[in-house]
């Protein structure tokens, strides 16, 4: 039954879709910690200086260092053609809305997420809970942490932009039934998770948010 849980937890994940709030690729040189304005439960790391004042268009402001150079090209091209777009602010605010995202999906939330979710994507999310629901099922997850965040890749294409973003978590995932019993997963071990999003805007677009367009699982 745990085999079957984690199977289960990462396809749930695969559902999840969102519009990610201005923070991601947008600066202001006063902004908070991304995880603050979004979950208020990640700190932001703090590698450069947070300014973005004299910074030219085209330059993408604190680079993160794990980065291959067909990535790296890729988000060059994406600061060229949106000057305000920056992959160290983008990578971590991606870390708060994948926390917020989860978190909202386990706990039946689906109002808090909606102005974030694609519509198609949103559907699906709806399907995966009714269908928890049909069974009786209740998810008692908690996000214990996100070990690692990395960009994976990025593109433009024309004036759309794409970056994939790879989360390695771990978390605590119980599935309970209608009387509370525990009939999956365990409440003290913790479950390790792989999952890569890509999301996408248009950079020409004047709404600042990105639309996460594609989930997948990771080995």
């Amino acid at each position: 039954m745990q085999i079957i849980e984690i199977v289960f937890l990462a396809m749930l994940a695969g559902f999840v879709a969102l519009r990610l709030v201005s923070v991601l690729g947008r600066r202001t040189g006063n902004e908070k910690p991304a995880g603050d304005m979004l979950s208020g439960s990640e700190t932001a790391r703090d590698n450069a200086p947070a300014s973005a004042q004299g910074q030219q268009r085209g330059t993408v402001l604190h680079m993160p260092s794990d980065i291959n150079a067909q990535t790296r090209q890729g988000l060059e091209d994406i600061a060229e053609a949106d000057g305000s777009f920056d992959a160290q602010q983008f990578l971590e605010g991606s870390r708060a809305a994948y926390r917020m995202i989860l978190e909202a999906f386990w706990n039946d939330d689906l109002d808090s997420v909606k102005p974030f979710v694609a519509d198609h994507v949103l559907e699906q999310f709806h399907r995966a809970i009714d269908a928890r629901k049909a069974e009786g099922l209740v998810l008692d997850n908690r996000l214990i942490s996100i070990d690692r965040s990395a960009l994976v890749d990025a593109t433009l294409s024309a004036a759309m932009a794409e970056v994939t973003v790879r989360f390695d978590a771990t978390l605590a995932a119980v599935t309970r039934d209608r009387d509370g019993k525990v009939i999956a997963g365990s409440e003290t071990d913790a479950v390790k998770t792989h999952d890569v999003w890509t999301f996408s805007r248009h950079t020409r677009s004047p709404d600042p948010n990105w639309l996460l367009t594609a989930t997948d699982t990771a080995a």
